[in-house]
């Protein structure tokens, strides 16, 4: 008479249970909020080389990161729901502006020079609108602008210095006699203002305080667009990908039934193949999948075409970590020994081909993630976290479960392994 042991039955149905609910409760918001990238949901890639507008600068990390945020701005103003904009090398800057309409537009938007300017409304005839340019990025010392603190109160200011010290001593003087609101030299950048403080006296040595209830965190953000006004950049596009939203929402449903109809055919091959074994595969790959996009969902991170074929690879590589285990598994169960000496032994046979296999895996992502850019780096990136997803579900979970089952004695006949009585040897 076989004993069943209750606790560990319980044990199993509550695991199982509690996690086909938090995967329920939890997917459809997962789903909604996954980022999708442009060739998912429409828009475009532009690959940039920057190139200083003053052949006596130098384009260093500096600059370029300077650039990369005048166009983070850029796309801020245009209404762009998350755009991803980085440097790359010593003179490049990618762009990906996904689920943009307008495309054409907002590349010759993207590509201008940044233009910074001081303005006032002296002369304007509206007192609102600061229509006279008084200073333009060229009339700044390049890399001058710096955040300080008032020695007592610590607040954080601007500090700005200009070339021509008597041309900001004119303007200053001139604009300080007025009172508010004629007296403010409004920054803008493009046409976006930034700020607004207001001249309130004469500065003679060309180095002034832009003052104001400045957290350190928007004094530092202001200095940086005054440097990026005095360091203009000319952009060239060297690449460039545009998918429409259309074909990006096609690609998207395409991938999706492909994806559904290829893990359909996996979970019914598990099962038919591997029985009880199959079942607990059906659970942990189905876990894997959703903590793989619960990652990407924690991480923030992008979706795209080559990151779902590395995410569908971690799948194959998932499988193939049951696979292996589950053969161990029935090869010592041929031998003769018991259901409960079996799963030690294959699992424990099986456990180094399976890390050897994923760490090698491991190695030629990282080298792809090192060496790569843009979509490579999305699918190394994709295929290293589907492996060490793919290794706490599909190794150490799904030995979990089946250890659970077996010792719980309710699976005990070989049959229920895939393995007929003819088959097992005799000890």
């Amino acid at each position: 008479m076989v004993v069943v042991h209750t606790k560990r039955l319980i044990a199993f149905i509550l695991i199982v249970i509690t996690t086909i609910v938090v995967m329920v409760w939890t997917s459809p918001g997962i789903v909604n909020n996954v980022k999708l990238g442009l060739d998912l949901k429409g828009g475009f890639e532009i690959l940039y080389t920057a190139e200083p507008v003053d052949e006596s600068q130098v384009m260093d990390q500096e600059l370029l990161r300077e650039a990369a945020r005048s166009l983070q701005l850029r796309a801020d103003a245009q209404g762009i729901s998350e755009p991803e904009i980085y440097p790359e090398g010593q003179d490049r800057i990618r762009v990906r502006l996904a689920g943009v309409e307008n495309q054409e537009e907002v590349r010759q938007i993207m590509k201008k020079p940044a233009e910074l300017t001081f303005r006032s409304n002296d002369g304007c005839e509206d007192p609102s609108e600061f229509c006279k340019v008084e200073m333009n990025g060229s009339d700044f010392v390049e890399g001058a602008a710096k955040v300080a603190f008032e020695q007592t109160t610590k607040q954080p200011y601007v500090t700005i210095e200009v070339k021509d010290a008597e041309k900001f001593k004119s303007i200053t003087q001139r604009l300080s006699s007025y009172s508010y609101p004629n007296n403010i030299l409004a920054i803008y950048l493009d046409d976006e203002e930034i700020s607004t403080p207001r001249v309130g006296v004469i500065i003679s040595n060309g180095v002034a305080q832009i003052e104001g209830a400045y957290t350190f965190d928007e004094a530092e953000e202001l200095a940086g667009i005054i440097n990026l006004g005095a360091l203009p950049v000319n952009l060239t596009e060297k690449y460039t990908q545009s998918v429409g939203a259309s074909l990006g929402e096609l690609s998207l449903q395409q991938t999706i039934t492909a994806g559904i109809i290829g893990f359909v055919v996996i979970l019914i091959f598990m099962l038919g193949f591997y029985r009880l074994p199959g079942i607990i595969a059906c659970v942990t790959l189905t876990v894997y999948t959703w903590m793989l996009l619960l990652v990407f969902y924690w991480m923030n991170a992008t979706l795209t075409l080559p990151g779902i074929a590395a995410f569908v690879l971690g799948i194959g590589m998932a499988v193939d970590a049951n696979i292996i285990t589950y053969e161990r598994i029935r090869e010592e169960i041929r031998s003769g020994k018991s259901i409960l000496s079996s799963l030690r032994a294959g699992s424990r046979n099986s456990l180094r081909t399976i890390m050897d296999a994923n760490i090698t895996t491991i190695l030629a992502g990282l080298v792809l993630y090192y060496i790569g850019t843009g979509s490579i780096q999305g699918f190394a990136l994709t295929l290293i976290l589907s492996i060490l997803v793919s290794i706490i579900t599909n190794v150490f979970f799904s030995r979990l479960l089946l250890h659970l089952l077996i010792r719980a004695n309710i699976a005990k006949k070989p049959v229920y392994y895939g393995v007929k009585e003819a088959d097992i040897s005799e000890l």
